[in-house]
């Protein structure tokens, strides 16, 4: 597969600072959202690079200190719990996205996502799938996860009791067990609906 397609049509129209775009961390129940935005050098070339989750965290970690050193730019955009609870997460992902594009050093021309529309930017292309066709975006999706794992390793330092480092937020078994057990701490993002479910039940008990 040639995932340079999307890149390689804009070459040829003129644009060579091509930003991908891409979030992690939509489905955890705490902890922020993460996006990056990575504009890699023209005809960029990372054998086996794609979409993060595709990869094993030995090899995004691995990709991840390539592309921060390679990239021409690249810059991250974090949405913390308590905005996520006020403004949904779809809205955070995007707010996420804006960030991580004012923070690139080097203004993008253009810039690829996977799937989000950005109405604040004029040449953007969303891409279903894009974080598996696009090396820009698979970029971009590798460098939020690691960005995002390495929060929740930090978080597991604090609360080793709730394994953030194994289950990185997300709602296993093991983790929505460890809620009822140890109680919501305040980086959950309090509108989805297992968090509430389990401080709503606490909430009577404790009543």
């Amino acid at each position: 597969m040639n995932m340079l397609k999307y890149e390689e049509e804009l070459y040829q129209k003129g644009y060579t600072l091509i930003a991908g775009v891409d979030e992690a961390g939509r489905g955890p129940l705490v902890g922020p959202v993460v996006a990056a935005a990575v504009i890699l050098p023209v005809n960029y070339k990372l054998e086996g690079l794609t979409d993060s989750k595709k990869l094993s965290e030995k090899k995004r970690n691995y990709y991840y200190n390539i592309l921060i050193k390679e990239a021409i730019s690249y810059g991250i955009g974090i949405v913390e719990a308590q905005i996520i609870d006020e403004i949904n997460i779809l809205e955070a992902s995007r707010q996420a996205m804006y960030t991580a594009i004012k923070n690139l050093k080097v203004k993008p021309e253009y810039i690829l996502t996977d799937a989000m529309k950005l109405p604040l930017w004029d040449n953007v292309t969303d891409i279903i799938h894009g974080d598996a066709l696009s090396l820009s975006i698979a970029a971009a999706s590798v460098i939020a996860k690691v960005t995002r794992d390495s929060i929740m390793y930090e978080l597991d330092k604090k609360y080793p009791e709730y394994g953030f480092k194994d289950h990185k937020g997300y709602p296993t078994k093991k983790h929505l067990e460890n809620m009822k057990k140890y109680g919501i701490l305040d980086n959950y993002r309090f509108s989805y609906k297992p968090v509430k479910e389990i401080e709503s039940r606490q909430n009577n008990v404790c009543e």
